[in-house]
């Protein structure tokens, strides 16, 4: 959506003053609150006892993991990657960049301290077997999601596996079994659960403020199509003398990968190893790297219901190369609303959906990602994991249009809060400022918080300790996701089971035999 920023600005401080006003108590308690996230999602310090683990794959998402992690509940203490590319970059970082620091800044260590500090496995089945080594953060390649979290968890290993959970919904299902076999913690790394951010956005949900919502709009838009050029500043093109792209998901092979045994380690060819995002038997596209993230933050807002159907589109639109993942996806999925027998109130209303779209292209990047959740009386704006816009939608004859209005919340009979015009500029809650405090500047993403819950959950063992997003909430964003793929290769409509979701039962999309013969 094209806002000014006046109009952006507008909308924060409505978003500010609607939280303030409906959670005013809660806000101050969690001002007050010596770990923001801890207060917000339910746990507590852990008093110098922080889990001792291993990092399984060390590359983009691996880095982000280990800066993000808070020593006091999570310290690192092995580590295992099989390219020497990304051996270098655990330890050192990457140079100038404050989103991958590497254990030595990490930890304040010297190289000798780092390695005699942190012990390095070429082979992660020789980390499991360390029992130094209580829980492993798995951040592979997705194709090994299921085996990495199976050895882990038979070495008796907690886990947090990085997202999609699973390659496939077998695959996925036979995780959550193995971690209830075990009676170890699994969590999957959808770290929308723990941003601060959507969960003051999903209040405003929950109180109503938006009346009914009926579409919500997902998007994730980059451009990838910039030329490669070399020092000269002229083009690059391959062997076949077609252009070369600056594709983050098309890395050219490191120098020092060169030796590795890509072949011991699976992998067809050390450019499926490096570009592993591009291609069907190691990855599943752009569904699973970003639209899984969306569609769970999607449910989330319509309270954690599965949807009913889907139906998509997408190709390799732009790309001209041995890619066999889509450059571009859209799909439409429908969700019950509230009062759907399937809804979250378990109504009897059978034509109430909600009609979620999402897309996501790698030709252009104007409007970046987020979410935009339209209601009979407002909208809420999610814009790139950082910032909220709330905006009325204007009365019968009001002059004003939704992005300039200034909003205010007041309660009607039985106490249901509304969103009302504010009677002059300013005039918001005071409680607005405690809203501020906690959500300006740069809130988290909620990769710390993760970590701090599941080493938490670890620490605190009790079956109602469980983190946010565990298998069977995984399992729930992996078949959105995949089903997903299968409704835009097969261009078909597909609607949900209700045994694709659970763990227990072996049904999925991949096993329905009308299914994969492209029938209904």
């Amino acid at each position: 959506m094209n806002l000014t920023p006046e109009q952006k600005q507008r909308g924060k401080q409505n978003f500010y003053d609607a939280v303030g006003s409906t959670r005013r108590d809660f806000l101050k308690a969690a001002v007050a609150a010596p770990v923001l996230g801890a207060f917000y999602f339910g746990y507590t310090q852990l008093g110098g006892n922080p889990v001792r683990a291993g990092l399984i794959g060390t590359g983009d998402e691996g880095g982000i993991l280990l800066t993000e992690s808070n020593p006091d509940y999570l310290r690192f203490v092995a580590y295992s990657d099989i390219r020497p590319s990304q051996r270098k970059r655990a330890m050192e970082g990457d140079p100038g960049s404050s989103a991958r620091v590497g254990f030595r800044r990490k930890y304040g260590l010297s190289a000798e301290q780092a390695e005699k500090e942190i012990k390095f496995y070429e082979d992660y089945h020789q980390l499991l077997q360390d029992p130094n080594v209580e829980a492993v953060v798995i951040a592979l390649p997705l194709h090994f999601h299921h085996g990495a979290t199976i050895a882990a968890l038979e070495a008796g290993k907690h886990v947090l596996c990085e997202k999609l959970m699973g390659h496939n919904v077998r695959q996925c299902k036979e995780m959550a079994r193995k971690a209830e076999e075990k009676g170890l913690i699994l969590a999957i790394g959808h770290q929308r659960h723990y941003s601060v951010l959507y969960d003051n956005a999903r209040s405003l949900v929950d109180h109503g403020l938006l009346g009914d919502i009926q579409h919500i709009r997902a998007l994730w838009h980059r451009n990838q199509t910039w030329p490669a050029v070399d020092r000269q500043g002229q083009p690059l093109r391959d062997a076949a003398g077609k252009p070369l792209y600056r594709d983050s998901w098309r890395k050219d092979v490191p120098e020092g990968d060169r030796q590795v045994d890509y072949a011991k380690h699976g992998y067809k060819s050390l450019e499926e190893l490096v570009r592993w995002r591009l291609y069907n038997r190691t990855g599943a596209g752009l569904m699973a790297e970003l639209g899984s993230h969306q569609l769970d933050a999607c449910s989330i807002f319509l309270g954690k219901v599965h949807p009913l159907a889907v139906s998509g589109i997408g190709g390799k639109y732009f790309f001209d190369d041995d890619r066999e993942v889509e450059d571009h996806v859209y799909v439409t999925f429908e969700f019950p609303g509230y009062d759907h027998p399937r809804g979250k109130n378990q109504g009897s209303n059978s034509n109430d959906v909600v009609v979620v779209t999402y897309s996501s292209i790698s030709t252009n990047a104007m409007e970046n990602y987020g979410e935009h959740v339209m209601g009979t009386r407002g909208s809420i704006i999610v814009e790139s994991e950082q910032s909220v816009m709330l905006f009325k939608e204007p009365a019968p004859g009001s002059k004003a249009t939704a992005r300039e209005t200034e909003v205010s919340v007041t309660s009607v009979l039985g106490g249901k809060p509304v969103l009302e015009s504010a009677e002059s500029p300013g005039s918001g809650p005071a409680a607005a400022g405690l809203a501020q405090a906690t959500l300006a500047d740069k809130p988290s993403k909620g990769y710390r918080e993760e970590m701090e819950h599941f080493a938490w959950c670890i620490r605190n063992r009790d079956p109602a300790n469980q983190p946010r997003c565990h298998p069977r909430v995984a399992l729930a964003d992996a078949v959105y996701a995949l089903t997903s793929n299968l409704a835009i290769r097969r261009k078909q409509r597909i609607e949900f089971k209700a045994d694709w979701f659970d763990p227990n039962s072996d049904a999925g999309p991949e096993s329905e035999a009308e299914l994969l013969a492209g029938k209904r």
